[in-house]
């Protein structure tokens, strides 16, 4: 696979910034915004930052800071990265100017779920890859705002390889391979099997594992849109762990392949059954997928 080129070139203009003060900060971020406001056809521009960022920014903008919607990180960063797509993708759909023009800035919330561990740190910098592809259409310019302050080196040196303007920038496709090569562990000798994973039996298992109804009910939904999704399944069901971490594995014997399963937003604007695995990401704190010569892999962990 190619390293040099992106594997789909649009008119996303997805950038990065790294800074360890406030000053950098304001000379990153102010030029942005200074560039949506000029910008014809577009309303204005979003900054997602840290509320003392933000407050940085006001100060500094003064009377245009009236022009400049501002929305705190921990209130759009509140869930998965597949959540984080849901979030930009309803963004864009509900505010953006023609073609999907707007100038966002977007400081991940590194302080919360996105660094809370090495695991979430990987998904985060899948959706930053993915972000390539999946918003390669759209008109809009984004600018990923790193602290250094919050995000170690290598969280930045790992971000830079999804931005397409860093020396750094790795083909999405390479990038996301190399996120999916260590092999997912093997599941405990106790878990449950289920012939069928019917939605009433996983949910019914949740629930007398003491996953409450309504998070059960959510669960075992997510199993049934991937077993759909994924048919003709071969072997069992596999069951296993504690509320809230629950996890079902399943086995196709379908190779999956395609890095955006489940990430690219469907036509309906709610969480709805029949969406198959964009449901399960938008449910499921994780949802590990692993082809090989006989079929795939897919583990669903809701939380």
């Amino acid at each position: 696979m190619s390293t040099g080129q992106p594997t789909v070139q649009g008119p996303f203009d997805h950038r990065m910034a790294v800074f360890g003060t406030d000053d950098g900060f304001l000379a990153a971020a102010l030029p942005f915004l200074a560039e949506g406001l000029a910008a014809r056809d577009e309303p204005p521009p979003v900054a997602v930052a840290a509320p003392g960022n933000l407050d940085l920014l006001r100060d500094a903008l003064g009377g245009d800071a009236r022009h400049v919607t501002c929305i705190p990180h921990t209130d759009w960063y509140t869930g998965s990265a597949a959540n984080a797509v849901a979030q930009a993708a309803g963004h864009l759909a509900g505010h953006a100017g023609p073609g999907g023009r707007i100038h966002l800035l977007m400081e991940p919330d590194w302080s919360g779920r996105a660094g809370r561990s090495a695991r979430e740190t990987t998904e985060w910098i899948r959706y930053e890859a993915l972000a390539n592809l999946l918003f390669a259409p759209a008109a809009t310019t984004a600018l990923c705002a790193y602290d250094t302050r919050t995000a170690g080196p290598a969280v930045v040196a790992a971000a830079r390889r999804a931005h397409p303007d860093t020396d750094a920038y790795t083909d999405p496709l390479r990038l996301v391979a190399e996120l999916d090569v260590p092999p997912l562990p093997p599941p405990p000798a106790d878990a449950r099997p289920l012939a069928e994973p019917r939605v009433d039996a996983v949910q019914a298992w949740a629930a007398g594992r003491g996953l409450p109804a309504d998070r059960a009910e959510l669960f075992a939904t997510a199993v049934g849109e991937t077993a759909a999704a994924l048919a003709p399944l071969t072997g069992p069901a596999l069951l296993w762990g504690e509320p809230p971490a629950c996890v079902c594995e399943l086995r196709s014997a379908r190779r999956v392949e395609d890095p955006l399963a489940g990430f690219v937003p469907p036509p309906a604007t709610g969480l709805e059954p029949g969406q198959g695995l964009w449901y399960a990401r938008q449910v499921c704190a994780y949802v590990d997928i692993r082809d090989d010569a006989g079929g795939a892999t897919v583990r669903l962990q809701y939380a």
